[in-house]
């Protein structure tokens, strides 16, 4: 995969993730020409294009559009299953995700996209096994904001990491 963009159907990008090296102005113009091709396709029509020397697959949920562009040899239903198992992703977490939960929580979706996908290709095909590696990213996030008088101290960091062992395990 070279890159994932999410975007509105008014045309608003809300989520763009580039696994190649462009400049700034080369990823604007493919967002915008891509936007308005996607755009402007009927909702009966084929969910797979031709678009220079790549493969878009794009796909609309709700008030969204997922489209990702591929190498011209790669398959575009496993492209297809990739931006499903991503929005099963983002609904298991946000309940029924919607386009505000992606506005307002863009760090989340960008984190849930990097913990399924590396590099373009999909890392964890277990939905559950994703889910726990957000999940457990979630207390440490939480729980790593404890104040404590020596934060820097390794016995602190010791302490930590073992009350939260404590905690995941639930043992005391």
């Amino acid at each position: 995969m070279q890159f994932m963009l999410l975007f509105s159907r008014q045309g608003k990008l809300r989520l763009q993730k580039w696994y190649v090296p462009l400049s700034d102005k080369e990823k604007k113009k493919i967002t915008r020409e891509l936007v308005q091709t996607v755009l402007a396709r009927k909702p009966k029509m084929c969910s797979f294009l031709e678009w220079r020397d790549l493969k878009i697959v794009y796909k609309r949920y709700a008030s969204l559009y997922f489209c990702c562009a591929i190498e011209d040899q790669d398959n575009e239903l496993i492209t297809l299953e990739i931006i499903h198992r991503y929005v099963e992703l983002l609904d298991k977490y946000f309940g029924s995700v919607c386009e505000l939960d992606i506005i307002f929580n863009f760090e989340k979706a960008y984190f849930i996209l990097d913990e399924f996908l590396l590099g373009g290709e999909a890392q964890e095909t277990s939905k559950k096994n994703v889910l726990k590696a957000i999940e457990q990213a979630d207390l440490l996030h939480k729980y790593g904001n404890v104040h404590h008088p020596n934060k820097n101290s390794k016995c602190w960091t010791l302490t930590f990491f073992q009350n939260l062992t404590i905690f995941v395990h639930g043992q005391t």
